[in-house]
């Protein structure tokens, strides 16, 4: 499983460890990711997804799971997102008629 965030889209950064002699040693800061799970009116399930903090920020911000998925640009969404979004728009249809 790769360690990126599925709402900010953050992946490792890599850099240098440099000693007091100078001495360079290749090293990577993983993103802080979380695997959360935050509740859905539209699916009436909870949806989990793993995100960085800054990630989990952003969805809170936009009004939750919901507002979030159905708000963003599919380009913006990472693969597990626009499943989710799909299975939304199915249960949106399913109420609606």
């Amino acid at each position: 499983m790769a360690r990126v965030c599925e709402v900010t889209g953050k992946k490792p950064t890599f850099g240098n460890n440099v000693s007091h002699a100078n001495n360079r040693t290749r090293r990577r800061w993983q993103p802080n990711l979380q695997v959360c799970s935050f509740p859905s009116d539209i699916l009436g399930k909870p949806v989990r997804l793993r995100l960085t903090a800054n990630g989990i920020r952003t969805v809170e911000h936009n009004g939750g799971i919901d507002a979030w998925v159905m708000g963003a640009r599919k380009s913006r969404l990472s693969e597990e997102a626009l499943k989710v979004r799909k299975t939304m728009e199915k249960a949106i249809a399913r109420k609606a008629s």
